[in-house]
Parts: structure tokens; sequence; C-alpha cells
């Protein structure tokens, strides 16, 4: 069966989105089913989110899982084959959905397809290999960014998303899998998105945020360099920005710069945890 809204579901993982989430849902066709995962206990939220939209369905995890498990969560839900990941931050331009699916009849057996950033200058997608590329028409790629990712499971293995990356990197990691299982992954051009960019929780909990990202970010790198390439590739990407971390804490320690200092440590913390094998366990504190 090729990719239409009957056999399509949207999944966004949320987490204090109610500042974004209205203009991604409303940019999206109201007859498709959209299962968010909110990644806390917010009941408040998912009361007022299905009574909103009809097409809605919110889950809550009862703590926050991170992107790759609670991705799963929502995939796990879905009863259609195909699965259309989005970030909470983003916005479907008019008959993005609609040519999703005209395109995609072009496709033969995709794993990955996503619509073209609208912003063409922070692209989506990466390439590294082929850069002689037709952007008139789908052009296939090696990974497009997680926050939009429309999955065909049949060309997928469970689970889809590795669930040791709490943040960042996540995507990547499936897209790997994907192409060097013979998947395929493909940008459609003429199909657009927007996304914000890092405005998926409310702004008041922004230095946590921060500091959470510049953990995760180190961690999921050295992660993914191991789990892929081997733990000396791991170090000897990472030992320096390591180094460089510890330089810019011990130098903002002494400016008693405490925002500046923590976001280092952070880095450093994130590095020294994956490299003796610890599970990403850093959390953001968001309680009101």
């Amino acid at each position: 069966m090729s990719l239409s809204g009957q056999n399509l579901s949207i999944v966004i993982v949320t987490l204090k989105s109610e500042n974004v989430i209205h203009d991604c849902i409303r940019s999206i066709d109201q007859n498709i089913p959209i299962i968010i995962v909110e990644n806390s206990h917010d009941y408040k939220f998912k009361e007022e989110i299905e009574v909103k939209y009809k097409n809605v369905k919110c889950v809550l995890t009862e703590k926050n899982l991170g992107m790759g498990a609670a991705n799963n969560k929502g995939i796990s839900i879905a009863d259609t084959d195909y699965v259309y990941i989005l970030n909470p931050d983003t916005i479907l331009e008019k008959d993005t959905l609609k040519n999703l699916f005209i395109e995609s009849k072009k496709i033969q057996n995709f794993s990955i397809i996503s619509p073209i950033h609208s912003d063409k200058k922070i692209p989506n997608w990466k390439n590294k290999f082929n850069k002689n590329f037709d952007d008139s028409k789908p052009f296939e790629v090696d990974s497009v960014d997680g926050f939009s990712m429309l999955i065909n499971k049949k060309f997928l293995y469970e689970p889809y998303f590795d669930e040791n990356f709490f943040l960042y990197l996540e995507n990547d990691d499936l897209c790997l899998r994907a192409k060097q299982s013979g998947g395929h992954i493909f940008i459609i051009p003429n199909a657009k998105i927007m996304h914000k960019g890092a405005k998926a929780v409310d702004e008041k909990y922004a230095k946590e945020i921060e500091y959470s990202r510049n953990w995760h970010w180190i961690w999921s790198k050295f992660y993914f360099n191991k789990k892929h390439y081997g733990f000396l590739k791991a170090f000897f990407n990472g030992f320096p920005n390591f180094i460089s971390s510890i330089i810019k804490y011990l130098f903002f320690l002494l400016l008693n710069n405490k925002n500046r200092k923590k976001i280092y440590f952070n880095r450093a913390s994130g590095f020294f945890n994956a490299l003796i094998g610890k599970a990403s366990w850093y959390r953001p504190k968001l309680d009101d």
C-alpha cells in the first residue's frame, strides 16, 4: 500500500511545549491522527489538547524518557504503515503532505522521506558523498534531521530508535542503520517544512534546557561514534572538546560566571560519563 492520509499517523514528542504545539497541529490535515507523547505527567496539558483537537491522542510518559524512547512509544501506538515524526516547533507549509503523498509514489521502497527545510541556508539533510543532485525532484541523502522524519515501518526494524539516545543523534543513528540494511532516504523538495529551532520547550526553562543540551550533545556524539566506528574514533573525536571544556570551565570559574561555568562543566561531564560507559543519565529540571 502506498503512502496516503489513510495509512499515516503523526507522532510528536513534547515537553512543556504549549507555546508552539498549537501552530504545529493546525498545520496538519485534521483527518490524520496525531499521537502526542508528552514526556511528563502533565494531565492538564493532556486534557486540554485532546478536547481542543479531535484528531489528537495524548499519551503521558510520567517521567522524561527522552527522544528515542518517547518516539518509539508513539510509533508502537500508531496502527499505520507510515509514521511521520515531527518536533512540536515545526509548521508544515500548504500542500506539504499532499506533495509527500504524490512524490512518494514515484519512489520504490523508501525507508525514510522528509520535506525540505523552507530555509535553504539550513539544510535538514546530510549527503556526505554525493554532492551532485537535482533539487527539482526527490533526491537521495544519507540522513535527515530528527525534527521531520516520515518513516516506512515495513522497511525499518524494531526498536526503531535506539533508546540509549536521550537527546541528539537518535535520528542519525536510525538513518545510518537504515542505509546499512539497504534502505533509501529521500528529501522531497516540493514539500516544505518550517522549523523554528530550539523552541520546543517553553522559554522560561531556557537555561536548564541549555545545560541539558550541552551534556547530551557530547555524550551522544561519543556513544554514536563508539557504536558505529569504535572506541578509538569516539575518544579522539571528543577528547579535544573535553580538554577545551575543562579549560573554559576553569576560566569562567575564575570570573564567577555561573551560567557559562555550568555549560562547560556539563560538556566535560557528558564526555567523561560516555567515556566510562555510563548511561545517559542527565535530566533537565523543569518542575514549576
